[in-house]
């Protein structure tokens, strides 16, 4: 029983390192996945212009990421700037999205980016294969390096 145990842990002791290894090498480098620097890590957008809160008379400097919004009465995200103008706020579906980067809104209200799309400066962009957007947007590849699978140089 103990010669048993004492296997199966010099296999595990051997097999795991490689195991966690290419975990985190394949979590590293797909391109799918949302990096650091990804949309979803927002959870307020800082407005270009603040605006005055009517009721309170305060004025609003932050909206909150999927705030609630009225079309018709109280819009606070009606095609307002944020964030430096990488995000444009408008209502859909009575939440604040920002059609300059949701995949689910790109653009405008409604226009869902397609599988291997990626909602870039509010245009459902390639980034499967689009050596200018490898992976996610505006990540380019090296001159004469294509872009393959989402990975720059994939072979």
């Amino acid at each position: 029983m103990a010669s048993i145990l004492l296997k199966c842990t010099a296999i595990l002791s051997i097999i795991f390192p490689f195991l966690f290894i290419s975990l985190t090498n394949a979590n590293r480098n797909s391109a799918f996945l949302y990096d650091d620097e990804s949309e979803d890590d927002v959870y307020y957008y800082t407005l270009d212009r603040p605006f005055s809160n009517s009721k309170s008379g305060i004025k609003a400097t932050t909206i909150k990421k999927g705030a609630s919004c009225d079309a018709n009465r109280n819009n606070i995200c009606n095609g307002v700037s944020a964030n430096n103008g990488t995000s444009m706020l408008y209502c859909c579906k009575k939440h604040c999205r920002n059609v300059l980067g949701d995949m689910n809104n790109c653009g405008k209200c409604q226009n869902k980016c397609k599988f291997g799309q990626r909602c870039c400066g509010g245009v459902c962009t390639n980034v499967v294969y689009n050596p200018l957007h490898c992976g996610k947007c505006n990540k380019a590849c090296l001159p004469g390096v294509p872009c393959d699978y989402g990975y720059c140089g994939y072979a």
